[in-house]
């Protein structure tokens, strides 16, 4: 009986190798190409896959009629460049080896973004519903845009760099729409709306994860080789660079216009190097995908009340409001208005999706006309117990929509910070704060908590980030 068992165990594995020779000698293409999937317009595109060892592969595209030749080496791997035109389909694009043919059907031609971060990305369009907003019904009946391929990377983790990973391109539909990220799907939409050209969505994300997981090695080992040691302890999504390596090296030779991106929540209690490392991460994935300083547009966490009493939130908020003037091509959406108190995944993800696409369309696109940053301190003055401010960025001047600015808060030297009456002056478009406690300012902080619904907006509607005028780490709440 054993004798036989190991006879049958042997045929197996023969057969196995067999099987596995034979799958190994057929054209393959990683995941990310697929039907129904966008490729970037105007371009040259890279196409990859593997197939027989040193031998023949072509493609040949039906928006030029052309066909382009290349060989496979020694372990069977391939790569060539493809023209692209402008935006059209739906297209075909056949790959074959001169025995097997794949055949990618309803291909389009357009715009291609990626949408990552941790769960206020992640959330989905059907999770969106609320009293006060939305029925998910409505939204998913409105989401018909076969013009919008969506792409949702599945969720793993790797301790070494991938080279594919699970997932395929869906046309956007009531079916498809409501489990991709509500952020990327208002982003896309409004893209398509405006451009009037197809849109891919690739959305790779994670809840619950740090920055530190979405950084390549190479590049946390260059900025301190001791997170290295201290997350690879840890076996899980957190560790570090395993969300990178299973959900981002799959597609660095993909061509993409942009990323968006929303995440800090984790972080909340590192504001310190949050910023370092975001602009460390901006730039490793540029250099990684190699096609230059592509835009990177981003969302501010909104507010929230952690209930931390050692922690406060505002200052990774600065944190990533900073990071925004060090990198370049990069945007950061204010969403001071939409947190929830009691929710850290607020429910209107229309206004996150909608900011990041009014960057894109204006500094990627050059849509003229429209306004994509919010107020920004420009200057700060103390006339006796009075300071005033200007706001760059303002648009004409700064509303509160009729319900007064109540986020204000001034401190003398003793780093004691009291409620401050705020007025604005449209005249000199200034804003005048005053508070009996404080007889001499030396500092103002704005919406400087956790949790405030933010008041301070442009006349765009686009609100302004929380501020702070003091250096003082020691000041919490």
């Amino acid at each position: 009986m054993g004798k036989r068992l190991k006879i049958r165990l042997n045929l197996g594995f023969i057969l196995y190798v067999l099987i596995s020779c034979q799958i190994q000698a057929q054209v393959h293409l990683p995941s990310i190409f697929g039907s129904n999937m966008v490729l970037q317009r105007n371009s040259d595109v890279s196409i990859w896959g593997t197939g027989p060892a040193t031998k023949d592969i072509v493609i040949k595209t039906s928006w030029n009629g052309s066909r382009y030749t290349t060989k496979s080496d020694k372990e069977g791997n391939w790569k060539l460049k493809v023209k692209t035109p402008e935006a059209g389909g739906p297209y075909q694009l056949t790959i074959t080896d001169g025995t097997e043919t794949v055949s990618l059907e309803n291909v389009l031609i357009g715009e291609v973004w990626v949408c990552s971060g941790q769960s206020n990305m992640e959330w989905d369009l059907i999770r969106t519903g609320s009293p006060t907003s939305p029925n998910p019904n409505n939204l998913l009946l409105q989401a018909n845009q076969p013009s919008i391929r969506l792409f949702n990377v599945e969720q793993a983790m790797s301790y070494e760099p991938e080279d594919d990973f699970e997932a395929d391109w869906k046309e956007c539909s009531s079916e498809s729409a409501g489990e991709f990220s509500a952020v990327g799907y208002y982003f896309g939409k409004m893209l398509y709306e405006t451009l009037h050209v197809p849109i891919g969505l690739i959305s790779s994300n994670w809840g619950g994860t740090r920055i530190q997981a979405w950084i390549d090695e190479a590049g946390l080992k260059s900025f301190d080789p001791s997170i290295l040691e201290d997350h690879n302890k840890k076996i899980s999504q957190n560790r570090s660079s395993a969300l990178f390596n299973a959900m981002i090296n799959p597609m660095l030779q993909f061509k993409i216009q942009g990323v968006i991106w929303y995440q800090g929540e984790s972080n909340r209690k590192e504001p310190e190097i949050y910023g370092d490392l975001m602009e460390l991460m901006v730039k490793r994935w540029r250099e990684r995908w190699n096609i230059g300083e592509f835009p990177f547009y981003y969302c501010q966490i909104a507010p929230f009340d952690y209930k931390e009493p050692e922690i406060n939130s505002a200052f990774l908020r600065e944190a990533q409001y900073k990071a925004s003037k060090r990198i370049p091509n990069s945007g950061m959406v204010s969403l001071m208005d939409t947190g929830e108190e009691k929710d850290i995944h607020p429910a209107n993800k229309v206004e996150a999706g909608q900011r990041l696409a009014y960057y894109a369309l204006k500094e990627t696109y050059g849509i003229k006309g429209i306004v994509c940053r919010g107020p920004e301190l420009d200057e700060m003055n103390i006339d006796g117990s009075e300071v005033h401010l200007t706001f760059k960025n303002d648009d004409g001047g700064i509303t509160n929509y009729g319900k007064g600015f109540h986020l204000f808060e001034m401190a003398g030297a003793n780093r004691k910070f009291y409620p401050a009456s705020a007025r604005y002056d449209w005249k000199t478009k200034t804003m005048l704060l005053s508070s009996p406690e404080v007889k001499k300012p030396v500092a103002v902080r704005y919406a400087f908590k956790d949790f405030v619904v933010g008041d301070l907006y442009n006349r765009y509607g686009i609100p302004a980030s929380s501020f702070r005028t003091d250096n003082w780490e020691d000041v919490v709440k």
